[in-house]
């Protein structure tokens, strides 16, 4: 089928490394769809390198936490302010794309929804866990919204906004892992010796809050396993040198790796993760994992009296039941989350039983081709948005 030439200008906007490389994959498919689509906006290394114009760095923005969130508000606001000039200036774009950031994203939607540009959202702000009141501000400034969970849709019915469930994006990306052994001779590992992932995150209050902890966890498998050989990737956010610095203190021997984040997770037998998209990589792959969650004491207060859902980590939502072990604020301490690795190390059946739950989620998770869903959503409204330009 061939594609419609078009001119089409799209702001494209996350502040999170995992939206960095949605948003990689949506501008690729774009390419292949409508190749005169041109992205610009807020992001990172992944969408840089697919050719999208980065104005704003995205991990200048990454915050978790409402709390936290004040120490950033200047650098939110010079960035807000920037985008809303755009928004409303002579080289406004024909769509805005937002990628998950929601409390930012919803804010600049509203701004988009006044200056006449159409707006569609990817990896939607998540009103099933918490603020499902959220539904109806989300439907009166967003166009288009690509749900990546099967139940998503249902939570707009009878609003006036188009919902589509595109599946999930990491499908997209996923990248069938090395084989494991060869990984890790490369790295200068022993395949024959137990290794235990560290994944500290890519935000840089996930490594104030929760890197710590991981890395305690680590100094006391050590004293259990002394042959364990720790593996710790390096997040897209971060430079190397970051993750030197953080782990030196802690005399482990820990190998940094920023490669392919599958190839890491086949490699390692057991894994000390946050609660994020990774959760969902890691259950893609199989291996166990511990999940670990903390932030301000404060923050957490607030959060914990809004979200309605039982679990926190996304593998655990998307399963429907607590398939992996949570550590949550004061319980996510460096004794029980060792005692958890330990478990999933030495108990065959405890293993298994996990390994089972994690190929469920797998199930759950669907098929690829999301990122094809979203890039015709983008298309289908740069041509209207272009079109009603030429035709005013």
């Amino acid at each position: 089928m061939p594609t419609l030439p078009t001119t089409g200008r799209v702001m494209i906007v996350t502040g999170e490394a995992s939206g960095d490389l949605h948003g990689a994959h949506l501008i690729e498919a774009a390419g292949h769809l409508d190749p005169g689509l041109q992205f610009f906006g807020v992001g990172g290394p992944c969408m840089a390198r697919v050719g999208c114009e980065i104005l704003i760095p995205g991990e200048e923005l990454a915050v978790m936490g409402l709390v936290e969130v004040l120490g950033h508000l200047p650098a939110l606001w010079r960035a807000f302010r920037r985008l809303k000039k755009i928004l409303y200036g002579p080289q406004r774009p024909d769509v805005l794309v937002l990628i998950d950031f929601a409390e930012f994203n919803l804010l600049l939607a509203a701004q988009a929804k006044k200056a006449g540009v159409p707006v569609v959202y990817y990896v939607s702000p998540q009103v099933w866990a918490w603020r499902r009141g959220r539904v109806r501000r989300i439907a009166a400034v967003v166009d288009r919204l690509a749900a990546i969970f099967p139940f998503e849709p249902e939570l707009y019915k009878g609003l006036d906004i188009d919902v589509e469930y595109v599946g999930h994006p990491l499908l997209d990306a996923f990248e069938i892992p090395s084989e494991r052994c060869g990984y890790l001779r490369a790295l200068g590992l022993d395949p024959d010796r137990p290794v235990i992932g560290l994944f500290p995150g890519s935000r840089k209050n996930e490594l104030k809050y929760i890197a710590t902890t991981i890395l305690q966890s680590a100094v006391l498998l050590r004293r259990s396993f002394p042959d364990a050989q720790f593996l710790l990737p390096v997040a897209s956010s971060f430079r190397r040198q970051d993750m030197q610095d953080l782990v030196a203190p802690f005399g482990l021997p820990v190998t940094l790796t920023d490669g392919n984040i599958y190839d890491a997770i086949k490699a390692c037998d057991a894994i000390i993760t946050v609660s994020g998209t990774v959760t969902l990589q890691i259950a893609l792959v199989g291996t166990p994992m511990a999940i670990v969650y903390k932030m301000a004491p404060l923050s957490y207060a607030i959060g914990k009296r809004l979200i309605r859902v039982p679990f926190i980590g996304l593998a655990n939502i998307v399963a429907g039941r607590g398939v992996v072990k949570e550590f949550i604020q004061q319980q996510a301490t460096p004794d029980q989350i060792a005692r958890e690795i330990e478990a999933i190390l030495t108990n065959p059946d405890y293993n298994d039983a996990m390994r089972a739950g994690l190929a469920a989620i797998q199930h759950r998770m669907g098929e690829g081709g999301c990122a094809a869903r979203v890039a015709r959503m983008v298309s289908e409204l740069s041509r209207k948005s272009t079109a009603k330009e030429r035709s005013a």
